[in-house]
């Protein structure tokens, strides 16, 4: 995406986040990689961002989500960024549609409910607090190989329920560059799991962290987490990763290393 809509984008943000004092879940990461603007769509007035949609594709499934500015809003911009976002939806095919919004935003829960849609499940946001932090032994890190694609898709499809189409479609568009790091956990010579980080804006974002079911509740992963955070903090970079709320073996598990809930988002099905 160019550069002044990726700011337009990012101004709008922060004038909505600081009028409704929610977190907005746009994917900066994704939105700086766009190759063309055919997923996001602007409406813009006198020069000016008033609204925003942008879409983010996971497989067959894809995520919807925008804002408009609170001096616009109920004029309609919103819902034909929308009716357009959905109509590019239904060309590419995608099997479902999830909807994403800040739990405490009270806006686009009445967006929502007109649109008919359905909640589905919610997610946590949380960052790491300042803590000393132990060393970790017995786990290896490693950069990501060709030849480990296979067990990256195997760790998707058993420890996010992904079918192996869709967890092909998602390993197969992780881009790893100087921003982002895929690596692959190894205990005793043995691939066992993946966690991938990318850092954004002085943030490290920890996405895909799983670990072979039979591996796990022997604390490998308290230790990668331990690895990885002490890893980027001492970089300067503030760490962040977010866990379906609902996930209490994995809420316990990132509280116990010191991270904590700041936000929340709610996810709706559209049919």
């Amino acid at each position: 995406m160019i550069t002044q809509r990726l700011n337009d984008i990012e101004r709008l943000q922060t004038i909505c986040e600081a009028h409704d004092h929610v977190q907005l879940k746009l994917n900066r990461e994704m939105l700086r990689k766009r190759e063309s603007s055919e997923l996001d769509f602007f409406h813009y007035e006198n020069g000016e961002l008033i609204a925003f949609l942008g879409l983010y594709p996971f497989g067959s499934t894809v995520e919807i989500c925008g804002m408009t500015s609170p001096n616009e809003r109920r004029k309609g911009h919103f819902q034909r960024l929308f009716e357009q976002g959905i109509s590019a939806v239904r060309q590419a095919g995608f099997k479902k549609i999830l909807l994403n919004a800040p739990a405490g935003s009270d806006a686009a829960k009445a967006f929502l409910s007109k649109q008919s849609a359905v909640y589905a499940f919610s997610e946590h946001q949380m960052k790491w607090q300042q803590r000393p932090i132990e060393d970790a032994d017995g786990v290896i890190l490693r950069p990501a190989r060709a030849d480990d694609f296979e067990m990256r898709v195997r760790l998707s499809v058993t420890a996010f329920g992904l079918d192996e189409e869709d967890a092909r479609a998602i390993e197969g568009g992780v881009d790893v560059d100087e921003d982002t790091d895929m690596h692959m956990i190894e205990v005793n010579e043995e691939t066992i799991g993946k966690i991938r980080v990318s850092r954004v804006d002085g943030q490290a974002w920890i996405y895909g962290f799983s670990i072979l079911p039979q591996h796990q509740g022997k604390g490998i992963g308290r230790k990668v987490l331990r690895q990885v955070v002490k890893e980027q903090s001492s970089n300067g970079h503030s760490v962040h990763l977010e866990v379906e709320t609902k996930n209490d073996q994995a809420l316990g598990l990132y509280e116990s290393v010191g991270f904590q809930r700041v936000h929340s988002q709610d996810y709706y099905r559209y049919e």
